[in-house]
């Protein structure tokens, strides 16, 4: 690496890997990062684990949240997708379909279709 000069131009591919192991200045990331996406994840474990342990906690708990956030928003949407079934099952056992037909139609099944009529 030595022979790795700072001047040259970011060109992509192991250049761009062997400047930023050389240690390339931070205010250089941008452009690296540009010409090889792979790069930001490693440049973000970096900072990452450069930080001091309250960062770092901060952090996860961020991380935390931000993954708690999207499986409440995920059970809610399994939860509306499963309201809006049984109430297209309710409106076809009020037009008076069979119930093998409302199954087959909503994916229900039968015994969830007769707690419906109830």
């Amino acid at each position: 690496m030595p022979k790795l000069d700072d001047a040259v131009l970011p060109q992509g591919g192991s250049v761009n890997w062997l400047l930023f192991l050389k240690g390339t200045d931070i205010s250089d990331w941008e452009v690296l990062k540009m010409n090889e996406p792979g790069l930001e994840r490693a440049m973000d474990t970096l900072q990452y684990l450069s930080q001091d342990s309250e960062a770092r906690r901060l952090y996860e708990a961020r991380q935390k949240y931000l993954h708690d956030e999207a499986s409440m928003i995920e059970a809610a949407k399994q939860e509306g997708v499963k309201a809006g079934i049984e109430e297209v099952a309710k409106n076809m056992l009020a037009l008076n379909l069979d119930i093998a037909t409302i199954a087959k139609a909503t994916g229900l099944t039968e015994q969830e279709i007769n707690a419906l009529m109830k």
